[in-house]
């Protein structure tokens, strides 16, 4: 492997990223730790240790995202982290999400999904993305900072295979981050969204490939470093006048 390039802290980029332990969210950490960033990441889980990152366990975060007390105790651990080590937070990505599946991995509709599901689901997806943001602010306006929340093709369209509370916490973050990039926005701070389709990850369903054949122009399904890569645009300076917006990333299933 590579050196890793070396930054005082005191100029070195920090990113936040939640649900870093697979899939996209492994593939964003990849990105830019390989490009000399600091990565903190937060997950339910504790730092598993095939993870590929040298600072991984001493830049780990484990909080439940569901429980609102918990995360404003994690957001807490990050200042102090933050603080500590003197790094600047220059992005804040918000990756984690949950959706519930039925009996045999079945889909669960408007009808079916439990009123607890509904907030469970809610809570992780919608409701945490805007306490760290909010917590974070001072940090992030200091950094002249970005966000991207990560939506989802399913938050635009009735899915297949995503419920119905995912959907809508999706739908309902997209509208929230074009509100954050109007408020945020006379901070210095950045709000943008990234809506992945079909990414070839541990949680695709069953059935996926008839997606690809029939829905998806350019018949594949997309990797995670293609998705991490268009997250490392958005929390750079190449995208430096980009405010509000979604980036789809889909191979034009939404065409």
């Amino acid at each position: 492997m590579m050196p890793m390039p070396t930054t005082p802290n005191d100029e070195k980029k920090t990113l936040i990223l939640t649900g870093a332990s697979r899939g996209i969210g492994h593939a964003t950490v990849k990105r830019f730790a390989s490009a000399g960033w600091r990565v903190i990441t937060c997950s339910r889980h504790a730092f598993p240790e095939n993870c590929p990152w040298e600072m991984g366990p001493e830049d780990h975060i484990q909080v439940d995202l569901a429980d609102a007390a918990d995360t404003l105790r994690a957001i807490g651990e990050m200042r102090e982290r933050l603080k500590a080590q003197g790094s600047r937070l220059s992005a804040l990505v918000s990756n984690a999400a949950i959706s519930p599946k039925g009996p045999g991995g079945s889909r669960l509709g408007a009808i079916e999904t439990p009123l607890e599901d509904w907030q469970h689901v809610f809570q992780v997806n919608f409701f945490a993305p805007i306490m760290l943001a909010r917590g974070l602010i001072a940090e992030l306006e200091k950094a002249k900072g970005a966000v991207v929340n990560v939506t989802s093709i399913a938050g635009s369209r009735v899915h297949p295979f995503a419920g119905a509370a995912y959907a809508t916490s999706k739908a309902a973050l997209a509208g929230l981050t074009r509100e954050m990039a109007a408020d945020f926005g006379a901070r210095g701070i950045r709000v943008n969204a990234i809506s992945p389709g079909e990414i070839d990850t541990a949680i695709l369903s069953p059935g996926t490939d008839r997606i690809v054949h029939e829905q998806i122009p350019l018949k594949r399904l997309g990797e995670p470093e293609e998705v991490a890569k268009a997250i490392y645009f958005l929390c750079t300076d190449q995208s430096s006048y980009v405010n509000g917006a979604e980036l789809h990333i889909n191979g034009g299933q939404h065409v």
